[in-house]
């Protein structure tokens, strides 16, 4: 597998992470053998060190640094939400309020306390179809999402839609099992709809403004012509 790079100088490169790639061996998935970190360094021939995570099904923006130095300096800026995430998700149903913050409570999964969050989301696309897939409905609707993390949990974005109730297709954790079987279906969609678009930050060394952005693959693509986008 070759992976797509978005962007690459002498202290970072970054890559377009497809759907169900880890980013780095995990105890969770102690059989996998192939990982974003390893594919890169080989492809490249040269050590690389993530710079941040996405979740294994999550497809976009994944940044690297070639330099050991950077890291703290390029760290800092996730640390303390100077660089702006944007990422594009498709849920169930769509919210009454178009543009908002969900600012709720999560708790953390490794030491069960709860912690602050904050994602805004906005609704750019929404759209209809003729099929009852709860049961109570003749109809059932959608929308396409831009949605902002202000703050870094685990499963941040894909648990904040959940406690609204606008689940994304394909979530198969956090999500509506029905949906996700609908879609798998009738469309053949099997895979998260949740994808980093944008990495907004400041170069750690030359102090330019970086927007990095990753096209969006295959599977996205295919479920906005299904929904009539």
């Amino acid at each position: 597998m070759e992976l797509e790079i978005l962007f690459e100088d002498e202290n970072l490169i970054a890559i377009n992470k497809p759907s169900g790639l880890l980013v780095h061996r995990t105890s969770i998935a102690a059989d996998e053998t192939v990982f974003a970190l390893q594919l890169l360094r080989n492809q490249i021939g040269q050590h690389v060190s993530p710079v941040h995570r996405l979740d294994r099904p999550t497809s976009g923006v994944l940044l690297f640094s070639k330099n050991e130095e950077i890291l703290p300096s390029i760290k800092a800026q996730f640390a303390d939400r100077s660089i702006e995430k944007t990422y594009l998700a498709i849920v169930r149903g769509i919210p009454s309020i178009k543009s908002d913050i969900i600012d709720y409570p999560l708790k953390s999964e490794r030491s069960g306390k709860m912690q602050e969050a904050q994602t805004s989301y906005q609704v750019l696309l929404e759209a209809e179809l003729p099929y009852d897939t709860t049961g109570r409905y003749p109809t059932s609707r959608y929308s396409l999402l831009e949605v902002k993390p202000r703050t870094g949990r685990t499963h941040q974005i894909r648990r904040h839609l959940a406690h609204l109730r606008h689940y994304i297709l394909g979530d198969k954790k956090h999500g509506d099992n029905k949906q996700n079987q609908f879609f798998e279906k009738q469309f053949g969609m099997c895979n998260l709809l949740l994808h980093a678009r944008k990495l907004e930050f400041n170069h750690p060394i030359s102090r330019k403004s970086l927007c990095l952005i990753a096209p969006l693959p295959l599977h996205f693509q295919k479920t906005i012509l299904d929904l009539g986008w």
